[in-house]
């Protein structure tokens, strides 16, 4: 494949019902809608996609305090696209923004030896809890 790559830091062109069938297509969908998936990017600090032939190929954003600790989150290559860089730029343009910061970022053991080789460092402990229903905001309790 020869497409060209390019990347975007604007919500504006997003197709969300195609990008959340896109996600799903390739088991990369957490379960939001695409008017859950737009707010998600609404709410991030800094977010970027990669696009191939007028279509997105990989997203990735971060949650941010602004002063100390980021959250890496959404980072997502479409299959067929792999291995080509793309993940690693999306990255590169996001870290680069956020200079002093703490950034941590979950991922699979799969994962684990690329975000090694691109500069993160394991920390085993970490913790999660889901306040009420997933994805259900109307359950959220103080």
């Amino acid at each position: 494949m020869n497409e060209s790559i390019t990347y975007s830091r604007t919500l504006a062109s997003i197709e969300w019902a195609q990008l959340k069938s896109d996600l799903h297509a390739d088991s990369f969908d957490n379960g939001r809608t695409p008017e859950q998936l737009l707010t998600s990017f609404e709410n991030s600090a800094c977010f970027v996609f990669a696009w191939c032939d007028g279509r997105v190929v990989g997203t990735a954003r971060v949650l941010s305090d602004g002063v100390c600790n980021a959250y890496l989150i959404d980072v997502w290559t479409q299959s067929a696209y792999r291995n080509r860089g793309i993940a690693r730029e999306m990255i590169r343009l996001l870290t680069k923004e956020l200079r002093g910061q703490h950034i941590y970022l979950q991922a699979d053991e799969e994962n684990l030896a690329f975000y090694s080789k691109i500069g993160f460092k394991p920390q085993p402990h970490g913790l999660s809890k889901v306040v009420g229903d997933w994805l259900d905001g109307s359950d959220a309790q103080p």
